[in-house]
């Protein structure tokens, strides 16, 4: 699964997820791509089961770019603890997604084939999506 090798600090703050994402919003390297039209934060667990819903789809045919990366580290507190003492453990590391980020790319296989692809994946995530091509951007 996706995580970091060092980070420079352990625990982070939540952050704002307003606005949209105009840095990775194009499809740069496939043909196709999966764009998310909300914010959220995805995990690691999410990129990795979207990911592997592609390539079993596509039998691994053509090739798949993943342009998210988790790199947040999301804190939580044992269970049945009192308030206070401190921010919690890092559990788990998601990636913050805006609306238009290009999450997923493919390409080496017929449309028809990337759409279902990307559909497939876009169930394992949390966020709503739509299917781009490189020609429906220019």
């Amino acid at each position: 699964m996706l995580a970091p090798k060092r980070i420079k600090r352990r625990k982070t703050h939540k952050g704002k997820m307003r606005g949209k994402a105009y840095r990775g919003s194009r499809v740069s390297f496939g043909q196709y791509g999966l764009q998310a039209t909300q914010a959220s934060w995805i995990t690691n667990r999410q990129i990795e089961s979207a990911r592997v819903a592609i390539t079993r789809h596509v039998r691994r045919g053509g090739k798949v770019w993943i342009r998210i990366f988790p790199d947040k580290p999301v804190t939580r507190k044992p269970a049945e603890t009192r308030m206070g003492k401190g921010k919690g453990n890092p559990e788990e590391w998601v990636a913050v997604v805006k609306p238009g980020r290009i999450m997923f790319e493919l390409e080496g296989v017929p449309e028809e084939t990337a759409r279902r692809a990307m559909e497939l994946a876009s169930f394992k995530l949390p966020v709503k999506t739509r299917f781009v091509s490189r020609e429906s951007q220019l």
